[in-house]
C-alpha cells in the first residue's frame, strides 16, 4: 500500500520589519545642506582683495567698457566684506546715495543734491576714464599756460581769462573796452595784438575752436547798424574770426563763428560791470576727448 504524498508547508515569511529612525536620514541631510550654506557664507566673508581686483578688471576688460567695474562689482562692495554699499543716482533713476550698515543693512544716508556730477575719484568712476580726463585736461592746460606766456610776454596778461569745461579750453577776451565799444564789432589795436599774440599757439594745435560773439543785455538802438543784439554778437565773432584766419593764417577748416546774443551772459545782472563783461568774444579750444571723458574735465581741471 503506497504512502501518500506529504503536503508542501507554505513557507511564512518573515513580518516586514518597521524602520523607527527614517527621520534621522532627513535631519542628516539638512544638517549637512547647512553646514555646506554655512562654509560658503564664511568663505566669500573672506575675500581676497587683489584676486577680487583681478576678477573685476577680467570681467571689465571682457565687457569692453568697464562696464562692470563700475556698475556690478564697485557698486555693492558691502555684499561682499561688510562695508557700506553705495547706489549710483544716475544708474537707478533716483537723486540719493543709499548706504547699507554693516549690521543688518539699516539704511543711512546724506541725500545728494539732484544732477550733481560725482567725484573725479568716486568708486563710480572707470579708472580708464580717469585716466583720459586727466591727460585731456593736462594738454588743455598746456595750450592755457602757452597762452598766457605768449600775453605776459607783451604786457597783455590781464585782457584774457581761462575756464576749463565740459567743451574744452574757454579763451575769453572780456578786459573792459579793450576789444569792443558799446554796439560795436570794430577790433580796436588792442585787441587786435592780443589776437596776434595768441594766434601761433591756436595754429600748432590740430582741435577745432569756435569764436563765439556775446552782447549785454542792453538792447540795440534802433538808429545803429544792427537791429538785433543777435547781429552783433554774430559780427563779433566774424570781425575775430577774420582777423586769425586772413591776417594770422589760422587754417580756415578748423575755425568757425557762432553769436549768441545776450542769451549767455558771463556775469548777471545790469551793472556798468556786468554790461562790459558780457560784450565779449570767447574762444573755445573744442577737446575731441569722447563724450565720457570730457564729462570730468571740470572736476579734474578743478583738482578733484
Amino acid at each position: 500500500m503506497s504512502t501518500p504524498p506529504r503536503r508542501r508547508r507554505k513557507k511564512v515569511d518573515d513580518e516586514e520589519h518597521t524602520n523607527a529612525e527614517r527621520w534621522a536620514v532627513s535631519y542628516s541631510d539638512m544638517m549637512t545642506v547647512l553646514m555646506g550654506l554655512f562654509i560658503v557664507l564664511f568663505a566669500i566673508s573672506q575675500v581676497d582683495q587683489q584676486k577680487f581686483t583681478a576678477l573685476r578688471d577680467s570681467l571689465a576688460t571682457g565687457f569692453g567698457q568697464g562696464t562692470v567695474h563700475s556698475s556690478v562689482l564697485d557698486s555693492n562692495p558691502g555684499v561682499l566684506d561688510g562695508v557700506s554699499a553705495a547706489t549710483n543716482a544716475n544708474e537707478v533713476g533716483t537723486a540719493g546715495l543709499v548706504t547699507a550698515d554693516k549690521g543688518l543693512g539699516q539704511q543711512a544716508s546724506a541725500p545728494q543734491a539732484a544732477g550733481a556730477k560725482p567725484a573725479a575719484n568716486s568708486p563710480t568712476t572707470d579708472p580708464k576714464l580717469l585716466l583720459a580726463a586727466r591727460a585731456e585736461a593736462a594738454h588743455l592746460e598746456q595750450i592755457r599756460d602757452a597762452i598766457k606766456s605768449e600775453l605776459g610776454a607783451v604786457g597783455l596778461s590781464d585782457a584774457v581769462d581761462y575756464k576749463i569745461t565740459e567743451r574744452g579750453l574757454i579763451i575769453g577776451l572780456v578786459a573792459q573796452d579793450v576789444f569792443f565799444g558799446p554796439e560795436s564789432a570794430q577790433l580796436t589795436p588792442t585787441s587786435q595784438r592780443v589776437i596776434d599774440t595768441l594766434s601761433p599757439t591756436l595754429r600748432g594745435i590740430s582741435e577745432q575752436v569756435s569764436i563765439e560773439g556775446h552782447a549785454n543785455t542792453l538792447p540795440v538802438s534802433g538808429s545803429g547798424k544792427y537791429a538785433t543784439n543777435w547781429e552783433l554778437s554774430s559780427d563779433r565773432a566774424t570781425q575775430v574770426l577774420r582777423r586769425l584766419v586772413e591776417s594770422d593764417a589760422m587754417p580756415a577748416d578748423r575755425i568757425m563763428a557762432v553769436g549768441f546774443g545776450d542769451a549767455r551772459p558771463e556775469v548777471p545782472g545790469a551793472d556798468d560791470q556786468a554790461l562790459a563783461a558780457n560784450r565779449r568774444v570767447d574762444l573755445v579750444v573744442l577737446s575731441s576727448a569722447p563724450d565720457a571723458v570730457r564729462k570730468l574735465l571740470p572736476i579734474v581741471a578743478a583738482g578733484g
